[in-house]
């Protein structure tokens, strides 16, 4: 028994076990299977080839609460209608309150091939952390061809990682005098670059500078490694026509749902296909099973799922609980904030933040982060990674503190350990 129960250690987990503790809460028990703790917002420049994936992942330990039970197991059922959680050694925990914050899996058998293709050469992804460096392999050796980038059209985290690292390519190819010998494809299952109009001007002129060749409305379906070929269906079509692109170069975003104990469970939106936990987007409770607050990727909020939703959410989700603890409404809201910083180039980085009116909530309303800033790619590469070690896990308020001035604390300089492309 469990007077809190959190599923999940990562960003939202972690945070609100933080919170929790500074708020006098006890016997508060996290249900985490992995001993690595990882920043994955980074992996984008893993696959850029500017940061080592090392310098993405601490020890899980060093940032569980004290005063916190750690559970590392995984969960095998979630039954709400009893009050408890069922792990894969077979532990039973029964709790008063309930905070899921397990983020989602990657759906690899959606996309038939996929999986054959990722184990071969020339197809990769930053959604892995095995696997990021393999992507700046294929974009460092790469010579000539098609580089083609993909984007599904169902939720995914970080739904701008797909074009960064386009950008980053196709940054690269210029670099290196190879891009005329480079035709850059866009093969996206959405209807634009960006839904929020301001920024997508923005990135519809870092398309045509880099002279890409974007197919939106194109939903990946299969993949022929054998034969290095993309089979896409053009969803704008009647029929539904099928296109076929060849490829040197293939980066590829999975298919991605809700974990399996969620989406079998009673908390699942049964609107949602891939089994995201329901939740009142405001407040972040379950509107059937008000002991149960969730946040993070796991849930069917409106919005992105973004690291940055996640850490906005945290100190909503946990006054809306301690409320609840004390037998009152919850009276916090989220506004649906996200942060996107999309990386345009090495050294260039638009940062797009919007909510639920899907209109722009800029944090620095002293900078013009409508284009693309050098401080900003210094946030990026170091402003944020220090915030998410040293405030977001730790249950604490970040700073406000301009891109440059968190960069020097951190002993930030433009260039990257690595040669920088």
């Amino acid at each position: 028994m469990a007077r809190i129960v959190i599923i999940g250690g990562g960003t939202a987990g972690l945070a609100v076990a933080a919170r929790l503790r500074r708020a006098g809460q006890s016997d508060i028990t996290i249900i985490e299977p992995s001993a690595r703790h990882f920043y994955q917002p980074l992996w984008t420049l893993v696959g850029g080839g500017t940061v080592a994936r090392e310098a993405t992942v601490q020890p899980e330990a060093r940032y569980m609460p004290q005063g916190v039970r750690w559970i590392r197991d995984s969960v095998a059922e979630l039954a709400p209608e009893r009050r408890s959680v069922t792990t894969a050694g077979g532990s039973t925990i029964d709790y008063d309150f309930l905070v899921v914050a397990s983020g989602l899996e990657m759906d690899y058998e959606k996309i038939p091939g996929l999986r054959e293709a990722l184990a071969g050469e020339g197809v990769s992804t930053n959604y892995s952390y095995d696997l990021a460096p393999k992507t700046w392999r294929a974009i460092s050796s790469f010579r000539g061809g098609v580089a083609l980038f993909h984007m599904p059209g169902t939720p995914i985290k970080c739904p701008g990682a797909p074009q960064k690292i386009m950008y980053l390519a196709a940054d690269h190819f210029r670099r290196k005098g190879i891009s005329r010998d480079a035709r850059v494809i866009y093969g996206s299952a959405t209807p634009s670059i960006y839904g929020v109009p301001q920024f997508a001007a923005v990135l519809n002129g870092v398309l045509e500078r880099y002279g890409i060749d974007a197919r939106f409305n194109h939903e990946l379906v299969e993949i022929r490694p054998e034969k290095r070929e993309a089979v896409f269906r053009n969803t704008k079509t009647s029929d539904g026509e099928q296109v076929v692109i060849p490829y040197d170069l293939m980066h590829v975003a999975p298919p991605q749902r809700a974990p399996e104990f969620v989406r079998k469970s009673a908390l699942a939106d049964p609107e949602k296909r891939e089994g995201w936990l329901k939740v009142d987007k405001h407040t972040l409770r379950n509107p059937d099973y008000p002991e149960v607050f969730a946040l993070g990727d796991v849930t069917n909020t409106p919005n992105a799922k973004t690291g940055a939703a996640a850490a906005r959410q945290a100190p909503v989700a946990v006054e809306n609980l301690l409320a609840a603890i004390a037998g009152k409404e919850p009276a916090a809201r989220y506004d649906g904030y996200i942060a996107c910083p999309i990386v345009t180039a090495y050294g260039k980085m638009l940062l797009c933040e919007a909510d639920y009116t899907g209109k722009p909530a800029p944090s620095f309303p002293f900078l013009d982060t409508f284009r693309e800033r050098y401080d900003m790619w210094l946030l990026k590469r170091y402003g944020l990674p220090w915030a998410y070690w040293n405030f977001i896990l730790r249950g604490r308020s970040v700073p406000f503190l301009r891109a440059r001035e968190v960069a020097q604390l951190a002993g930030a300089r433009a260039e990257s350990q690595y040669a920088r492309p």
